[in-house]
């Protein structure tokens, strides 16, 4: 058995998480797609050492920041861990935002195991997404049909493993989902004023608990040109380190982006027809859960 909690940013993932790993004795499995890098903690909403310490967490600060991790190569460390635990007779709990890591597990997702190439990804960069979208369609037009025009990431990916295996990469793609039972519970904040309220809040506590600093001392020792720095709350707070805009500024634009995200994040949660769904301002949240769990386990 699995069981998946799962939803946007800010609706209490991680809190839920706990109390119903603590209740079944196991662990959790994040799956989040930068939490799973060591030293980016505030920005990234990182559980804190206290929460560590009241359950096991696995892949949180796994991987150094100047190692890309491939979605590949969470699937197959989540799916070492999820099958020692049920050895153990332990129920694990993988609880994220990442939808395409928990698709991953989830839907047994096949996908070409193929490091990235920076050399290769370089070329292909110089030779502008327009041509490199032509040259998709030549050799793969199966994925090239799945790919938006102007989406450089997916169709240099695309090409990056044409090139590396000399198969395209949708010869490459399947599902094959897992034989074990699978809970999926998803969070939802169905008044979007209080999830909007709980954004700013986060963000004010990262200043709080030392976001400037902490992004200060990453570009100082990774460089500033580093994937991860790019990536939100990271970006804005470098601009005001940069001088580029204010720190209010910067504190107004990561709450903004983090609003549009966890739109975004809704979005695709919602478009997956098995998560059941559970209102976050629930005063009884956990209690309703966890009869959906003794359900799932058949007590």
């Amino acid at each position: 058995m699995l069981i998946v909690i799962c939803g946007a940013t800010a609706t209490g993932k991680s809190g839920l998480a706990i109390s119903i790993a603590q209740r079944l004795n196991s662990v959790i499995i994040s799956a989040d797609s930068r939490q799973i890098y060591r030293e980016f903690d505030i920005a990234t909403a990182k559980v804190s050492s206290t929460e560590l310490a009241l359950t096991p967490h696995y892949l949180v600060s796994t991987f150094d920041p100047n190692y890309t991790v491939t979605v590949s190569q969470y699937q197959s460390r989540a799916q070492i861990l999820i099958d020692r635990f049920q050895q153990q007779g332990k129920i694990p709990l993988l609880v994220g935002g990442t939808g395409l890591y928990i698709k991953s597990v989830v839907k047994g997702m096949k996908m070409p195991r193929v490091a990235a190439n920076e050399d290769l990804r370089s070329q292909l960069t110089n030779l502008g997404q327009v041509q490199c979208y032509q040259i998709l369609q030549q050799v793969d037009p199966q994925a090239a049909s799945k790919i938006y025009a102007n989406d450089p990431r997916r169709t240099i990916r695309a090409l990056e493993v044409y090139y590396v295996t000399g198969q395209t990469i949708s010869s490459q793609q399947g599902e094959y989902p897992p034989s074990y039972p699978i809970l999926q519970i998803g969070l939802d904040c169905e008044n979007l004023d209080i999830l909007a309220q709980r954004i700013e809040q986060r963000t004010q506590q990262m200043i709080e608990l030392g976001w400037e600093n902490e992004v200060r001392y990453l570009g100082a020792k990774y460089g500033w040109d580093l994937p991860l720095l790019k990536t939100l709350g990271y970006a804005q707070m470098q601009q005001y380190l940069e001088g580029k805009i204010s720190l209010v500024e910067a504190i107004n634009l990561t709450t903004l982006l983090t609003r549009q995200f966890a739109k975004r994040q809704r979005t695709w949660f919602k478009a997956i027809p098995n998560i059941e769904w559970f209102d976050s301002n629930d005063p009884i949240l956990l209690d309703r859960v966890w009869t959906r769990v003794q359900e799932f386990r058949g007590n």
